[in-house]
């Protein structure tokens, strides 16, 4: 049976790939991101290859009114969401905590904190009306470690992972799964937007071992929303092989 999917960050990465995954096994998207161009480029390339249809939101997470807003807009016929994978998140700078930009740590705790509350708060109502949905939190294994120089980043992640164990619990009545998945080291934008465009540093976090890949994570996603009703994965941390966990990789 058809669902009807909304990925928050749909632009790149896990979200872009997430997008893709849910389109090839004949699911509608609802797509989410800042950047209008590319998800207008994204909506037209999986309506033309995979024949569904995809629903298109510019909006920033961090700006609430623009996401109850955005959100409270999608027409009658799309507001029976089934999953929402919320992917949006970034980190900011890699520095100690003495040294740190609090602009960076405001941008981390609005978009990886702030903007996954809101999102889940406005689609919360199609889902609970329904007795029905399935949220999914893209959390880090920083979301289980501490590691230097990751302080308001891991931070924001510890959140993720508390907040998706909280909504678990809270949403029991209303039959809502919720599931935090936990990456490790990926290549993706992510190392770029960290290192503020420095593509050299940005490509010697993945030097001598095979990262995953936005796919690899997409799979994952896509699986835990495969299986039976009455079964809900709630934690999921995948590494590549070469990762044990944020402190332990073989080169």
């Amino acid at each position: 049976m058809s669902k009807i999917v909304l990925v928050t960050g749909a632009t790149s990465g896990f979200g872009k790939a997430t997008a893709e995954i849910f389109a090839s096994n004949k699911h509608n998207v609802i797509i989410t991101g800042r950047r209008k161009e590319r998800l207008d480029e994204l909506k037209n390339e999986l309506e033309q290859k995979y024949g569904i249809k995809v629903y298109s939101l510019s909006f920033d997470v961090r700006n609430r009114e623009e996401a109850f807003s955005s959100i409270n807009s999608l027409p009658q016929e799309w507001r029976a969401i089934d999953v929402l994978v919320n992917n949006a998140g970034l980190a900011a700078g890699r520095d100690h905590f003495d040294d740190a930009s609090m602009e960076d740590w405001e941008n981390m705790l609005d978009t990886n904190v702030k903007g996954l509350l809101y999102v889940t708060k406005a689609v919360l109502p199609f889902m609970t009306e329904r007795k029905k949905g399935h949220i999914i939190n893209l959390g880090s294994t920083a979301a289980k470690e501490v590691y230097e120089k990751g302080n308001v980043y891991c931070a924001t992640k510890h959140a993720v992972d508390a907040l998706s164990q909280s909504m678990r619990i809270d949403l029991l009545k209303h039959k809502i799964k919720v599931t935090a998945i936990h990456p490790g080291a990926a290549e993706t934008e992510f190392s770029m937007v960290r290192f503020k465009g420095d593509k050299a540093q940005a490509d010697k976090i993945y030097e001598g071992y095979q990262p995953l890949s936005a796919e690899d994570v997409a799979n994952v996603i896509y699986y835990t929303t495969s299986l039976p009703e009455h079964v809900c994965i709630n934690d999921l941390v995948l590494t590549c092989l070469a990762q044990a966990n944020s402190f332990y990789t073989h080169k």
